[in-house]
C-alpha cells in the first residue's frame, strides 16, 4: 500500500467512477478484491461471512463512491467501510467459533511429495497451534498483526488505515505477539 497518491491510472478510474461509470469502479473493485478478502478473513476467521463482508463493503463503497477523491489511494477508503462491516459482524456474532482459513499466507504449507510424514505431522500441528493462538486473539490485535505481519504494511500505514495512533498499533501489535508467543509456550 503506498502513503501517497495513487496511480495516474487508479486515480482516473476514481473520477470516472465518481461521475458514474459502473465499469471504472468494477476496475477499482476488481484490482482491490484479493486484498479486500484477505483481510475480512483474518478479521472475522471464516470464508463466507468474509466474502459477504468484502461484497457489503465493496457495494457500500459504491453507494458512497461521490465521497471518493482522486487525490487519495483507493484501498483505504474500501478498508474502513470493511473494517465497520467486520467488526460490526463479531460484536454479532460473539461467542461463535471463529476459524481462520488456511489461505492465511502466514501459517499455511501445503505438504510436498518429498516431505518426511513425521515431519509434516509436526508443521501440522504447530499450525493448528498457531492459528488457534491467532483465533483467541481480541479482534482489534488480530488486525494489526495480520496488516503488520500478513500484508506486510508499515506502522504508519497501519495507523492510518485503523485510525488510531502510531503508538497504538505498536501496543497492540506487542500485545497480539506476546499473547501468540505465550499461548504456544503454554501449549508446549
Amino acid at each position: 500500500m503506498s502513503e501517497g497518491p495513487p496511480r495516474d491510472d487508479e486515480a482516473e478510474l476514481i473520477r470516472r467512477a465518481r461521475a458514474g461509470e459502473p465499469e471504472a469502479f468494477g476496475l477499482l473493485a476488481e484490482r482491490h478484491l484479493r486484498r479486500t478478502y484477505r483481510a475480512a478473513l483474518a478479521l472475522v476467521g471464516a470464508r463466507e461471512p468474509a466474502l459477504d463482508l468484502t461484497q457489503e463493503a465493496l457495494l457500500r463503497v459504491f453507494e458512497a463512491r461521490g465521497r471518493l477523491d482522486p487525490g487519495r489511494p483507493f484501498f483505504p477508503f474500501l478498508y474502513q467501510a470493511l473494517r465497520r462491516r467486520c467488526f460490526n459482524w463479531l460484536r454479532d456474532e460473539r461467542g461463535r467459533a471463529r476459524r481462520l482459513a488456511a489461505e492465511c499466507a502466514f501459517v499455511a504449507r501445503a505438504p510436498r511429495p518429498d516431505d518426511d510424514p513425521t515431519r509434516q505431522a509436526e508443521v501440522d500441528d504447530e499450525h493448528r497451534r498457531v492459528v488457534g493462538a491467532i483465533e483467541a486473539l481480541p479482534a482489534r490485535e488480530r488486525e494489526v498483526l495480520v496488516l503488520k505481519d500478513v500484508e506486510g504494511l508499515r506502522y504508519r500505514e497501519i495507523a492510518d488505515l485503523v485510525g488510531v495512533p502510531l503508538g497504538t498499533v505498536m501496543s497492540r501489535l506487542y500485545s497480539a505477539r506476546r499473547r501468540v508467543a505465550l499461548a504456544l509456550e503454554g501449549e508446549a
